[in-house]
Parts: C-alpha cells; sequence; structure tokens
C-alpha cells in the first residue's frame, strides 16, 4: 500500500502535501436516470457517449454512466497497489519450494526460471475456431464479430480451452469442427485430443523458513473473476466446447444441439467406459439438471413445440423423447433411439426423407432436432387434472409476535409489492401498478391469488370484485379443518380485485393489533388450504413469526445443548412428527407446493413439496424487511411449474443409482415428484454401471420434467446432454467440470445428515478429497517426484471448495442452532448452479480501493466494470478498509474501524463522518450523487442479477462495523481461507490433503475413523463406486 496512509489527517496527502479536503467536494445535482438507477455523470461532467454493447443495444439500462474522464475524489482513492488483488503468482512455481515440510522434491527437480510460474496457466493451447456456430448464429449476429468471426484472445485461459470429441451421431449442423492444430481424428468420435495434459503443479508453496507462501495456492477468487471477464464477451457454444463455464458466473450459452450447462451440468464431460476406470479416478459421474434454469439477455428462447393429440415422438422401448441425436435410417422411415438403440417406425404424420448423408431433409426447419432443450405440448393422455393457471394461497401469521416484530406488516407490503409494484418500500416511483421491475406483470394474466390468515383460528377471505371490501369467514374447529368458502370466492384476478386486496392487506397488521393470540396453528391451516387446492392445484406463499405450538402438529423446541456433537444430533434435522410427514406426502399428491417465509422453525413441507424455505432468524423489521419484500418478488415473479414429474434417462452401459433434492419419491425407480418448481431449483442424479460402455459411441442423457406452467399449459420439458466415452480415465481426467463434482459432493453430503453424525460427513469430505486428488496422482502424473502435490487442471480450487463445503452452518464443528443446520442443508439439496460458488466461497471486494471506471458501463461494450475480488481471508483485509462480502445469501459491509469519514459520507450522506453515526438496523445504501455510491449500488445490482432464490434489483446489506456489530462474527464467518473453530485454514488444509496423498501413494494411508463408514453410499446405494470410501458401519 505505498503512497497510503488511511489515518492520514484529513486535508492532507500521506506525503505531507496539503490538498483540499474531500467534504469541500460539490454534490452537484444529476440528471434522472433508467429506472432504478441514476445515469448522471458525477462531479459534474458530460456523459459520454455509450456505444453498442455487444449484446446488440447500447450500456445496460441497469447500471449508472460513469462520467467522461471524472477525476478521483483525493481522500481515499490514491494511486495506490492492492494487495490481496493481484493473485499473478502461478501456482507452478510451489512445487520448487515444498523442501522443508517433506512436501517437496530434491533439488534435481526444482526450476528457479520465473517463466515457469505461470505454467500452471497453459497459455499456449491451440484453439478451435467456432466455425459452426458462426454460420448458424441465426437471429443473435451481435454475439460475433462484424466480420463474422468470434475473436478469440489468446492469451486468456479460457480461450484455449480443449474440445472434446465431437458427437458421433450428428456433426454440428453446418459441418465438422475444423481441423485444429494438437487434436488427432478418431473415426469412432470426430475429434479426439489423445494426449495426456500435462499436470498441473501446484501445492503450498514452503519458504526457507518453513513458511507457506499464501500467493503460491490456487485462488477461486481468480479463477472465477477471470471466467467472468471472458465471457463478458464469448458466447459458451454448446457443441463445440464442451467443458462449460464456471456455474458460479452468468454467461451466453448457444444451444447447438447439446444443452446448456445452466440447465444441465455432467462431473464428466468424457466418461471412462467402464467402472474400474471410473474408480481410478475417484470421481463421481452424477448430473446435475437445474430444468427450468432462467435464461440471460441475448440467449435464445426455449422452442415451444405442439405435435397435436399424437404427442411426441417418442421410443417404444425406452420412451425416450425424440431428440438431436437420434439416428434416421431406412429413408427416414425409422429412427434408431440413441438411449437403448432400438430402431423405432416413424409415424406418417412425423415422416420426412433423408438426403445421402443420413439427414432428414427438414432438420433445419425442426428445433426437437436442432435444439438440446425443448419443450413439447403435451395431449391429455399426460393430464392428471385439468390444466389451469397457478393459484397462489397467501397464508399469513397474525398471530402475536407476528404484530409484535412487525412481520405481519412486512409480509403483507411485500405481498403488495410482487403483486402490483407500489408497496411504499420501492425505490423506481415510475412503476406501473401491476407491473414486476422488469416492466412485465408479476402474475400471468389469468391467474389467481387468495388470502388465508391464521392465529388460534384459521381466517378465510372473499375478495369478489363484485364486493365493496373483503369479508372474513372464521374457522374455529381446527380438529376438523375444511374450507367455508368456495373458490370462485377464495380465488380471485389479482387486477380486477386490485382495490379489495390492497385494503385488506392494508388493514390486517391494525386490524389483529388488539386480539393478540400468542401460539399460531399451522397444520390445521394448511390442511385447509390443500383442501382449497385440490381440484387445481397451486402453490401456497406461508408466513410464520414463531413457532407453531397449538392445535395438532403442535411443535416443541428441541434443540438442546447435551444433543449437540453426538449421534443422536441427526434427529434434530428430520421431522419426527407424523401429522407432518402425512402434509406433505398429500400436498404432492395435490399439485400443491409451498414456500415458507420464516422466523422461527420449520420447513419440512416445502421440502419434500419442492418449495423453499427463507429463514430470518432474529427478525428486525427495520433491518430485515427488505430482503423479506425481494424474496416475496422474486418467488412470485420467478418461472414456476406445479403438478410436475421428473424422469432421468441415460444411455445403456449406464444406470440411474439415486436422486439428491428436494422433492418425493416413493420408491427407488419411481418418477420424481413435485408439486411445485421453479428456476431456482437443481436435482442432483447419480449413476453407476450395468454394463461397459461403447467407446465407439457417445453417452447420451436426457431430463424429462413434466408440468404445468404458471400460465395453465401442460409441457414436458426436454433437457439433452451428451458426453464422449473413452477407454480409459487419463482422457475424462481433461473434461472435468469442477463445479458439477462439488455440487453433487455437497448434495450427497447433505442427504447424509440426517443418516449420520456431522463428524463423520466432515471426515467422509475429507477422505473423499484425498481420493480425487490421490487417485490422480497415482494414475496420470506418475512422472513427477512423490513429494509434489499435483492437481489436476480443473480440480485446482476443489479443496478450497470442499473447506468451504466443511465450514458451511450445515457441517461446521462447534455449536450451531439446529435450526440454522437444517436449512441451510436444505438449501444445499436444492441451490441453484449460480449460487452455489459464492455460498462455499463468498466474494470479497474492497471499496476504499475502487478505481474510478469501476462500477460503470464500459464505454465501448456497455458491459458493467466490475473490478477484482479478494482471497477471502483476513490476511487480505487493510487498515482502514471497507469491503463487501457476500455468499449469494447474505451481503455484509464491514467497515474497519478506522475507515475514512470521507469515505462514509461518500457512501451514506452528508453527516456520517463515524461508524458510530450510522444506523445498524439500514439494509440500503441511500441514492446519493456520488461517486462511490453509484459505484456500489451498481455493483450491487450486478451481483444481485445472479443470485439464485437470493436474485433482485439489488442487493440488502447489512452492516458490520469493527468492534460494534454482532454481525462481524458472520464476516469472520465467510472468511473461509482462515482458521475458525476446528477447521483448519487453507494453507493447513492443503499440507494435511498433501500429508495424506503421500501416505497413500506410499501404502501407509489409514483412514480416519467414520470418514467413510459414516457414510455407507457403498452399501445403501446401487452401483455407486469409490464415490465414498468405507463401508456401511
Amino acid at each position: 500500500m505505498s503512497g497510503y496512509n488511511p489515518y492520514a489527517d484529513q486535508g492532507y496527502q500521506a506525503n505531507g502535501a496539503a490538498q483540499r479536503p474531500f467534504e469541500t467536494q460539490p454534490y452537484l445535482p444529476t440528471d434522472p436516470g433508467p429506472a432504478g438507477y441514476q445515469q448522471a455523470t458525477p462531479y459534474g461532467r458530460d456523459s459520454p457517449n455509450i456505444q453498442a454493447s455487444a449484446y446488440g443495444g447500447t450500456s445496460d439500462p441497469g447500471y449508472q454512466s460513469q462520467g467522461h474522464g471524472g477525476a478521483q475524489s483525493p481522500g481515499y482513492f490514491p494511486p495506490q497497489g492492492q494487495p490481496g488483488t493481484d493473485d499473478s503468482g502461478g501456482v507452478g512455481g510451489l512445487t520448487s519450494q515444498m523442501g522443508e515440510m517433506g512436501l517437496g522434491s530434491n533439488a534435481a527437480y526444482r526450476s528457479n526460471k520465473k517463466k515457469n510460474r505461470h505454467a500452471y496457466h497453459n497459455l499456449d493451447q491451440p484453439t478451435v475456431a467456432s466455425q459452426a456456430f458462426n454460420q448458424s448464429m441465426g437471429n443473435a449476429p451481435q454475439y460475433v464479430n462484424q466480420d463474422g468471426t468470434q475473436q478469440v484472445n489468446p492469451g486468456h485461459a479460457y480461450a484455449a480451452q480443449q474440445v472434446t470429441p465431437a458427437m458421433s451421431q450428428f456433426p454440428p449442423q453446418n459441418g465438422p469442427i475444423p481441423f485444429s492444430p494438437g487434436l488427432q481424428q478418431s473415426p469412432s468420435s470426430g475429434i479426439q485430443n489423445t494426449s495426456v495434459p500435462k499436470p498441473v503443479l501446484c501445492g503450498p508453496g514452503v519458504s526457507a523458513q518453513g513458511k507457506v507462501d499464501p500467493e503460491q495456492i490456487p485462488s477461486i477468487p481468480k479463477a472465477r473473476d477471470s471466467a467472468a471477464q471472458y465471457y463478458l464477451d464469448h458466447i459458451y457454444p454448446t457443441m463445440e466446447q464442451h467443458l462449460p463455464p464456471p456455474g458460479g458466473i452468468p454467461f451466453v450459452a448457444q444451444d447447438q444441439g447439446n444443452s446448456s450447462p445452466k440447465f444441465a451440468r455432467l462431473t464428466l464431460n468424457n466418461i471412462p467406459s467402464s467402472s474400474d476406470a471410473l474408480a481410478s479416478t475417484g470421481l463421481p459421474l452424477g448430473l446435475v439438471l437445474q430444468p427450468l434454469a432462467p435464461l440471460q439477455a441475448g440467449e435464445q428462447a426455449i422452442p415451444v413445440l405442439d405435435f397435436g393429440d399424437l404427442g411426441p415422438p417418442r421410443c417404444r422401448r425406452c420412451r425416450a423423447y425424440i431428440n438431436p441425436f437420434m439416428v434416421f435410417r431406412s429413408g427416414g422411415n425409422k429412427f434408431v433411439c440413441n438411449m437403448c438403440t432400438f430402431p423405432n417406425d416413424v409415424s406418417p404424420e412425423y415422416f420426412a426423407p433423408i438426403d445421402p448423408s443420413g439427414v432428414r431433409v427438414d432438420r433445419a426447419q425442426r428445433p426437437e432436432l436442432t435444439s438440446g432443450t425443448v419443450e413439447y405440448l403435451v395431449p391429455k393422455e399426460y393430464w392428471a387434472k385439468e390444466p389451469v393457471a397457478l393459484r397462489w394461497l397467501f397464508v399469513i401469521d397474525v398471530s402475536q409476535d407476528a404484530v409484535d416484530k412487525q412481520f405481519l406488516e412486512a409480509f403483507c407490503e411485500g405481498i403488495l409489492s410482487a403483486l402490483y409494484g407500489n408497496a411504499t418500500y420501492a425505490t423506481n416511483s415510475e412503476q406501473t401498478d401491476g407491473e414486476s421491475p422488469n416492466g412485465k406483470l408479476s402474475l400471468p394474466v389469468s391467474a389467481k391469488v387468495g388470502f388465508v390468515t391464521y392465529d388460534k383460528a384459521v381466517h378465510f377471505y372473499n375478495c369478489s370484485e363484485n364486493l365493496e371490501q373483503a369479508q372474513m369467514l372464521v374457522m374455529p374447529d381446527i380438529e376438523d379443518s375444511f374450507v367455508p368458502l368456495g373458490s370462485d370466492g377464495l380465488f380471485v384476478d389479482p387486477y380486477k380485485s386490485k382495490s379489495i386486496i390492497t385494503s385488506l392487506l392494508r388493514k390486517l397488521p391494525s386490524l389483529f393489533s388488539l386480539s393478540k393470540n400468542p401460539e399460531p396453528t399451522l397444520l390445521p391451516t394448511l390442511e385447509s388450504a390443500i383442501s382449497s387446492l385440490s381440484a387445481t392445484g397451486g402453490k401456497i406463499l406461508c408466513s410464520l413469526a414463531s413457532l407453531p405450538t397449538w392445535g395438532p402438529g403442535r411443535l416443541f423446541l428441541r434443540d438442546k445443548n447435551d444433543l449437540h456433537g453426538i449421534e443422536t444430533e441427526k434427529k434434530l434435522f428430520q421431522t419426527e412428527h407424523p401429522g407432518w410427514k402425512k402434509l406433505a406426502g398429500k400436498m404432492v399428491e395435490s399439485g400443491v407446493g409451498v414456500d415458507f417465509f420464516i422466523a422461527a422453525a420449520g420447513g419440512h413441507a416445502s421440502a419434500v413439496s419442492g418449495g423453499e424455505t427463507f429463514f430470518y432468524p432474529n427478525f428486525l423489521a427495520p433491518r430485515d424487511a427488505l430482503q423479506l419484500f425481494q424474496d416475496i418478488q422474486h418467488t412470485v415473479t420467478r418461472e414456476t411449474g406445479y403438478q410436475a414429474l421428473m424422469k432421468v434417462r441415460c444411455s445403456n452401459g449406464l444406470q440411474v443409482s439415486s436422486y439428491h433434492g428436494n422433492f418425493l419419491q416413493h420408491n427407488f425407480g419411481a418418477d420424481l415428484e413435485f408439486g411445485v418448481i421453479d428456476a431456482d431449483k437443481t436435482v442432483g442424479v447419480m449413476f453407476s454401471y450395468d454394463g461397459k460402455l461403447d467407446p465407439k459411441l457417445d453417452a447420451h442423457f436426457q431430463c424429462a420434467l413434466l408440468y404445468t406452467t404458471a400460465g395453465g399449459e401442460r409441457r414436458v420439458r426436454c433437457t439433452n446432454t451428451v458426453a464422449s466415452v473413452s477407454d480409459g480415465a487419463s482422457e475424462s481426467m481433461r473434461f472435468i467440470d469442477q463445479d458439477a463434482v462439488v455440487h453433487m459432493i455437497s448434495k450427497e453430503a447433505a442427504t447424509r445428515m440426517t443418516e449420520r453424525p456431522l463428524k463423520d460427513i466432515r471426515n467422509a469430505l475429507t477422505e473423499k478429497t484425498v481420493d480425487i486428488l490421490a487417485g490422480y496422482r497415482k494414475s496420470f502424473s506418475t512422472s513427477y517426484p512423490p513429494g509434489q502435490l499435483v492437481l489436476p487442471e480443473n480440480l485446482k480450487e476443489f479443496s478450497m471448495y470442499i473447506l468451504g463445503l466443511i465450514k458451511s452452518r450445515a457441517f461446521r464443528a462447534g455449536h450451531e442452532p439446529s435450526d440454522r443446520r437444517t436449512h441451510t442443508m436444505r438449501l444445499l439439496k436444492s441451490i441453484s448452479q449460480t449460487a452455489l460458488s459464492p455460498f462455499l466461497y463468498p466474494r470479497i471486494l474492497p471499496l476504499h480501493t475502487l478505481p474510478p471506471e469501476s462500477g460503470f458501463p464500459d464505454p465501448n461494450t456497455g458491459h458493467l466494470i466490475v473490478p477484482p475480488t479478494l482471497r477471502a481471508s483476513f490476511g487480505r483485509i487493510e487498515k482502514g478498509g471497507a469491503y463487501l462480502v457476500d455468499d449469494g445469501q447474505t451481503c455484509l459491509l464491514w467497515l474497519h474501524s478506522h475507515v475514512s469519514p470521507n469515505l462514509l459520507e461518500d457512501l451514506f450522506g452528508p453527516g456520517h463522518t463515524s461508524l458510530q453515526s450510522l444506523d445498524p438496523m439500514s439494509s440500503s445504501l441511500p441514492t446519493l450523487e456520488t461517486h462511490l455510491n453509484a459505484q456500489v449500488r451498481n455493483i450491487l445490482a450486478y451481483w444481485g442479477s445472479f443470485r439464485g432464490s437470493k436474485s433482485g434489483p439489488s442487493i440488502p446489506i447489512y452492516l458490520a462495523r469493527q468492534g460494534l456489530d454482532g454481525s462481524e462474527f458472520e464476516f469472520a464467518r465467510m472468511l473461509v481461507e482462515d482458521r475458525n473453530n476446528e477447521a483448519q485454514s487453507y494453507i493447513d488444509w492443503l499440507v494435511n490433503v498433501h500429508r495424506h496423498i503421500q501416505m497413500e501413494l506410499a501404502g501407509q494411508r489409514k483412514r480416519e475413523d467414520g470418514g467413510g463408514g459414516g457414510l455407507g453410499l457403498e452399501a445403501s446405494l446401487a452401483g455407486i463406486a469409490n464415490l465414498w470410501s468405507g463401508k456401511e458401519g
């Protein structure tokens, strides 16, 4: 931090030269900007002309424009380096520093050449031109250069992605992938790269004093930021490059017949042909599915196809749906299933001749033959009930705690905001009533809503448009629940009855402020709600402010200190009440799901029915209301389906061995059932071998989701994924999807929480990490000395992600309330792909050193300029600093005790010059006409666009002032590279893992007690080879 002294007296530079104090800079007025953001030049300069962005438009409307040459204000933006942000030190130099701790090799293998420190980047790999994509881009030419080619930066790590074997059934639509140096043709699978990749040398560097150099260990922030920057200007073609982008960043995918990684991710995009070869890697063979994942701006919409009463063509043997990898023969009269190889007759209605190459002449006009993800409208034989538009039932807690905590008032305001966008908290005064912040109606035109409140009794409301005000009907008999109101009165059009609904929700807090009943009854309320939706299905949004301790299904506090850390602790993570188990099954059977918004314990019904639980521990309305508003808003506006069934099919030689997620499955092999499913939910599928795969053929996977859309259409969404097959596992190591591997292990571990002690699960995660890295070391990097830690290129950050998982609230050692553990367990089982990465390794962004151009659109591309993030370690925190820390669920603003008063005033407004002057209950930044304030709000808006179920127009922030706020403990927990509780630091973890790898290579490794036996996967899940070590205990 040369040249910068955060403790210098205000009005003087660090070197003693006088300067103009920052507070004398005037706050100049600015012009109004796009919806939600000011579009103005700070400090009175003219706005630049923003050029057209790479996505075909001008600058992103969600961000404030940067001033043309706007001078950076003095005080906390002096020119300086950013320790911790420069992670350019390659991990290749680690092995030359590992001798003092028994981790390195002898001097014969050392190299002191500085260029070798960057060997792990592998920058000189050949690239493959996007010929097929450039010729078939269709209506999205804005993603390529004006000359029709996609520009590749040869110096960027992501420009050097290897290309897997092309799919053997069909080449890309407009010709084969062009030959590239270093790639050899394989007659069976198109293009193969037969050379074994050079292993990446990386490990904990050890100095002459025996200290580990943290600069030499793999960095998640650097890898994540580098990928995000690359995919701002590059698309991901799903057939040409078969190693997908990281899961935690936004990217644009071009569907070329293989589904986008947003919908499906394989742990291995090249699969070994035998179970023994897979076992040598220690890796799981799994598929992470997010079938309703949201699309990014610029991506083509999912095709919706209607085949009339005949329905979509399907294989007669395995019932797989038609897809781009089925082969047509006999002049077009037969198609061969790519799953089971059965030849099927083509119906006369679907017949088309084939050309000499065997491709249907109408292939280009058939989206089901060219797109990896499609939807089919299905005939009545697929219906369980008459499909109608989704019915939303808002079930509102009006008990004493809900009133006293202002949870009732906040929930009602959140409903109004979600339906009409005009709640009192809304910051966009120009938003049209009935529209969400994106300008669309919050609900489909034909959707209906209903309202129920409950305390010791249950109250139903008739909000028919022909009434002057809502009518309340009370169900006092909670022992025998029923619905005292017909569906025509309970469910109404939210826009025709807007005045009545608005009046009701405004009056509810005052209506129940006098008649306070301290104990709510939840189970009978939900039983009545299910009865009202049983004929049609629907979704329930339920608030709960305190533990439901009245009537049938009442719950009691079970979280006793004497149950923590022992064998019986697992009982705290599951529901033992038979009434709640029966209710959850009845929900799914009726096509109903529930989302809970709770400030107390609960959530079993939401987990089984496919819903979600939003948890607000220690709810305080001034602090937490904004997060509650945004959660309700996102829940109502995201894509949602109901009455859903899911089936996953795979090629001959493989079989589904287990599913992981929040759903109901009556018995193994049955379809997965969901009351509701939304855009943020994922399901993990594990596969095992029931034979041997043919290396001459590809492996195929198809997920079919039968569901009813929110608009009332019965559809099947088909997601098709393909992977190449190789004889051994060496080729497979080139195409590991690190995010998918971490995702599958996370889901598997969360599933085991109700079966095994937490200590056993933590040990199993450690043993699994050693198994994978030792498997690579033994089988695929034998040319390196045993003392070197060698990591696969695509698993460099794997160890840190697993350490983050061990340190999460679900598995961490020490005392943690069981409600928090249970909530995290359910979250991990269904968390979206974009949300998992920051959840395991938070983003940390320094605000006191933000460059002046950061947080504003790039004048040339229109993309927001996002500065690099820091490693999650207190060693990267500077005195006098201010940091945003976001794990995808909670965003903290940590402020050092000596933070600059100028910075505080620029963030929070005049008069806020000390930590004590800030409101600890605030959860958002004020809209100010200052450079830094606009930068931070724009960055928060950018992060908020890809946070999974916590996505929103911005991110609520919580203050963590050093030495003042309890949220500092949460800040310390998010520093996952540091030692906390019983968990090791990142460096110690790598040293420990490496020591176990060396013992494995020497045949001296002893597995920790409970390491694998505590999970017992081999015995409980048929055919999963070597996912966790050990046997059933």
